[in-house]
């Protein structure tokens, strides 16, 4: 049985930060809400860590980054945490400019599940966004790889953005659906990015939700991802619109706890002032026990970062 925090909710995911590096520079980037350089933990402190994790409930894993795939042991830590008893699932977010050359080994490795960061088809909008060399080309050939192997579902995010790639969002539903891949159409947030970037290429993703709905036969709306919506097409295709975290909505169906990558569990995606170091315990060769009171002490902290949309 997972643990409950003091509002209800159960913590059964673990968004584990693998690295802050990464080889674009997106335009709306925030860092997982994370800051600084730092010593990243190895594939055994991490493999540590979620073990103590798993024993206390959880039992899905997301690597991010940065970009996870960076990281030249990226392999061996979705192995490690794939063979852990209990684990139900390992997934990943990327980029993906890296995905073709490493998706074979992955899907060796037992990594379920990816999202892959497409914000346009174009190739000259892709390099705008992304600030990078590579092109929408190559993202596609590892996506399809990675489909090829068995890594299912594949989730492709496309942030929404003004005067941007806001008229392209029929290009990715027809891709999307040709591929069979989950659309997530994402909301710029206010959040890591400066006030001049947000306003001037927000989109209020209302207007193409009501649009998507006139297209949709069904509508799921999963509770345990904050109440997110995803809607099944006529003739086949899946899309999810993703929402900005300022509302009430977003917090009171939060499951998860975050892993900075310099090991320190964060408990709250929009908050630093509260986070818990594992590293030193860990290089202190102190035993599990003492794991578990500090993810026991993160769960107990908890509270909406809106709590005053919300009622316990």
């Amino acid at each position: 049985m997972p643990l409950i925090d003091g509002y209800g909710r159960p913590i059964v995911n673990l968004r584990i930060t693998l690295t802050h590096k990464c080889n674009y520079k997106c335009i709306y980037c925030h860092m997982e809400g994370e800051e600084g350089t730092f010593e990243e933990l190895t594939p055994e402190e991490i493999e540590r860590i979620v073990r103590v994790a798993v024993k206390l409930g959880i039992n899905k894993v997301k690597l991010t980054g940065g970009e996870p795939l960076i990281r030249g042991d990226i392999e061996e830590v979705v192995r490690r945490l794939s063979h852990i008893n209990g684990m139900e699932e390992v997934s990943l977010t990327t980029n993906g400019s890296l995905l073709k050359e490493k998706v074979e080994e992955l899907a060796k490795a037992k990594l379920k599940r990816i999202n892959v960061n497409i914000p346009s088809l174009r190739e000259k909008v892709y390099k705008y966004v992304t600030n990078s060399e590579y092109s929408p080309q190559q993202i596609i050939e590892g996506v399809i790889e990675a489909k090829r192997l068995g890594i299912n579902p594949i989730k492709v995010n496309m942030v929404i953005l003004k005067g941007i790639n806001d008229d392209q969002i029929d290009e990715m539903i027809t891709f999307t659906k040709k591929n069979d891949l989950i659309l997530q159409l994402i909301e710029l947030e206010n959040v890591g990015v400066s006030e001049e970037i947000y306003s001037k290429y927000h989109v209020d993703v209302s207007s193409i939700e009501e649009k998507i709905k006139l297209e949709a036969e069904n509508v799921i709306v999963r509770r345990n991802m904050q109440n997110r919506r995803r809607y099944i097409l006529r003739g086949g295709g899946e899309i999810e619109i993703v929402r900005p975290y300022e509302d009430g909505s977003f917090c009171s169906a939060c499951t998860r706890l975050r892993l900075t990558a310099d090991g320190k569990i964060k408990p709250c995606l929009m908050r630093n002032d509260n986070l818990i170091n594992l590293k030193d315990l860990l290089r202190k060769k102190l035993d599990d026990y003492e794991l578990v009171k500090c993810f026991v002490k993160a769960i107990e902290g908890r509270e909406p970062y809106w709590k005053k949309k919300i009622t316990p």
